[in-house]
């Protein structure tokens, strides 16, 4: 299904973007994978490789930084002769009280998931103009769609995102580039992290705020089994009539409107 695409994914070293490397050369795409996590990211494509058909390299990236993005997109389309999909799932997470958010950890949660977002998407577009268009897959969560009182910088900046998203498509399109939003709830090793270290009581809130609500068995899903399926659907040209959506890939734990 993506035979010959050309494709790089951030966020590439473990969960969601280690699951998106696997599921393109799965499929038989050319792929450039970015991480800042050297070690870990060039061991998610040795094992992709593996497997094939498709391909797949290493690059480091800093997608807080203008300047490593704009250079390690050049290299990446340089290698693979031009680009076809970006898929930016790269971003960091962490809880944080409204009252209680300082400006050093407001900036970094923008610089990194708002910024770097801005700046992966505007050295795609460069590249994808000069091919005849593509496909700009975003990472966006429920927690840009509702209160998040014990997350409360996450929830901004992806609520940035989805704002993000559909602006860039609004303005895109006429180019033929397309950027959508996912908007996943899957058990990636953050999250499994993160349950692990939790009260009973944290526990319990957790099921009721996110869980309870997903109607296909009230857990969260496997990122290469639901998620990878999905991400070849929107880096392909079977997804071209879609732009500016936000696409919950949940087993029903939201809606979007």
């Amino acid at each position: 299904m993506l035979e010959n695409k050309r494709i790089i994914v951030t966020g590439a070293a473990r969960g969601m973007g280690e699951a998106t490397v696997i599921a393109y050369v799965s499929a038989g795409a050319h792929v450039v994978a970015m991480d800042i996590n050297d070690e870990s990211g060039a061991a998610v494509v040795a094992e992709a490789n593996k497997k094939g058909p498709g391909q797949a390299i290493y690059q480091h990236i800093d997608i807080a930084d203008k300047d490593s993005v704009f250079a390690a997109f050049d290299q990446a389309a340089t290698h693979l002769g031009g680009l076809d999909a970006l898929a930016h799932p790269a971003a960091i997470q962490a809880g944080a009280d409204p009252s209680r958010v300082n400006v050093d950890d407001w900036d970094q949660m923008f610089a990194v998931n708002v910024r770097g977002t801005m700046l992966t998407n505007q050295a795609a577009f460069h590249h994808m103009k000069a091919s005849g268009g593509g496909s700009i897959i975003n990472f966006g969560s429920i927690s840009g769609q509702r209160a998040e009182p014990s997350a409360a910088s996450y929830s901004a900046a992806k609520g940035a995102v989805h704002s993000w998203t559909r602006s860039s498509a609004a303005a895109w399109g006429g180019d033929k580039i397309r950027v959508n939003a996912i908007l996943p709830a899957m058990a990636t090793p953050m999250y499994l992290e993160a349950m692990a270290l939790m009260t009973d009581a944290q526990s319990d809130a957790s099921y009721w705020m996110n869980h309870h609500s997903i109607s296909l068995g009230e857990k969260y899903g496997d990122p290469l089994t639901d998620l990878g399926p999905v991400m070849v659907f929107f880096a392909s040209d079977a997804s071209r009539f879609i732009t500016g959506q936000l696409i919950p890939v949940d087993g029903g734990q939201t809606n979007t409107r």
